[in-house]
């Protein structure tokens, strides 16, 4: 079965949370195969935004919303 993630990020109230500010604003990065790759993108976009405390970036289990039931692997 695929796995897939996806990454985004934005601006966050909190750098502790995950309220981010303007959902309009969000920078739906991608959808990615398997977490390997999603954390390869994660991280550079992370990264490159390591100066800026506000700004968060996440991978999403998006096959863990899909199918809640499976069990992990």
């Amino acid at each position: 079965m695929q796995k897939l993630h996806l990454v985004m990020g934005g601006r966050v109230k909190d750098p502790q949370g995950l309220d981010f500010i303007d959902l309009e604003k969000l920078d739906l990065v991608g959808v990615y195969p398997n977490f390997d790759a999603a954390e390869d993108v994660w991280r550079a976009n992370a990264q490159r935004t390591v100066d800026d405390a506000e700004m968060k970036y996440v991978i999403v289990h998006l096959h863990k919303l899909l199918e809640p039931d499976l069990p992990e692997e």
